[in-house]
């Protein structure tokens, strides 16, 4: 019987497995490796880390796991998780199962991008999600956000306030844009639909009509879900976001069903490495706490009531 096993080994997971590391309990981190932001070239905005390849922080934090004896890796996919606080029963993909007191998932969400031609190629490159990000690169260029619901004019707004000055909002059949409000902000609103991406120094839309239009970057909100997730299964409390839903927590990232905790991209609607490191941190201690004095959390629950 493990203490913990935690499912997903990306920042998340990694950071929550670094405090119960430090406590010398006994630990299996669950991963497949296939971080949501492997796609990027480097990940900004990170202290200590700025412009660095996500994969060479998560290999350095993977370094520094390694100097503790009780902390294991297994390169497979939680499939389901049953049981409850104390006895959870987790079985991966390959067939393994693993007894555990405590469940931390850390696995994140699956974006579902929009259904255009060469932007699946151009993710994480040309076409981005993050202003803080990734904004600050192309800065003072012609920007583009591709509509894919309310949340286009929120990118729009961002963008032509603190990164650029030339703007348009890709309308792409999107009929809930405020388009007084981003007129008024002097942002450029193309009508024409989109047919496909090109990706070179920049990006270049073909329409269905009418001459392309470049772009240094394009920035997209994707809708997000938990398919195929074991939260699902294991009946933890949702909620819904602009995007789509993720795992509602408390104070130290526990769940609604006692002995689950998460932590990173599936419980926020703001998606963020820093984000993901902190409260990881936050899973770990609150699940090494719940361990050692079983009132500890559901006494938090009571006084935040």
């Amino acid at each position: 019987m493990l203490d913990a096993v935690i499912v997903g080994g990306s920042f998340a997971g990694l950071s929550a497995a670094l405090q119960l590391a430090r406590a010398s309990r006994s630990v299996l981190i669950i991963d497949e490796g296939l971080p949501r932001n492997r796609m990027s070239a480097a990940a900004h905005g990170v202290p200590g880390w700025d412009g660095v390849p996500p994969a060479e922080i998560l290999a350095r934090f993977r370094a520094d796991l390694a100097g503790y004896r009780t902390i294991r890796f297994l390169d497979d996919r939680a499939e389901d998780i049953s049981g409850a606080i104390d006895a959870f029963e987790v079985t991966t993909r390959s067939g393994e199962r693993i007894d555990a007191r405590r469940i931390i998932l850390t696995h994140g969400v699956r974006d579902i991008l929009p259904d255009l031609p060469g932007l699946a190629g151009a993710w994480g490159r040309t076409v981005l999600h993050c202003p803080y990000c990734h904004g600050y690169e192309v800065k003072g260029q012609p920007l583009a956000v591709l509509a894919s619901g309310p949340m286009a004019a929120h990118q729009a707004q961002m963008l032509r306030a603190d990164w650029s000055g030339d703007v348009t909002v890709l309308v792409n059949g999107v009929d809930t844009l405020d388009t007084k409000a981003l007129t008024a902000a002097n942002i450029r609103i193309e009508p024409r639909r989109p047919l496909r991406l090109v990706s070179g120094d920049g990006v270049r839309v073909c329409f269905q009509d009418g001459p392309a239009a470049d772009f240094a970057a394009i920035f997209t909100a994707p809708k997000v879900d938990l398919a195929g997730s074991p939260a699902v299964r294991l009946g933890v409390g949702l909620s819904d976001g602009p995007m789509g839903p993720f795992v509602r927590t408390g104070a130290m990232q526990q769940t609604d069903t006692p002995g689950v905790f998460a932590a990173g991209d599936l419980t926020t609607p703001m998606w963020n490495v820093n984000f993901a490191v902190g409260d990881g941190a936050r899973a770990g201690a609150g699940c090494h706490q719940s361990l050692l004095f079983p009132d500890f959390i559901p006494a938090l629950e009571k006084g935040a009531a």
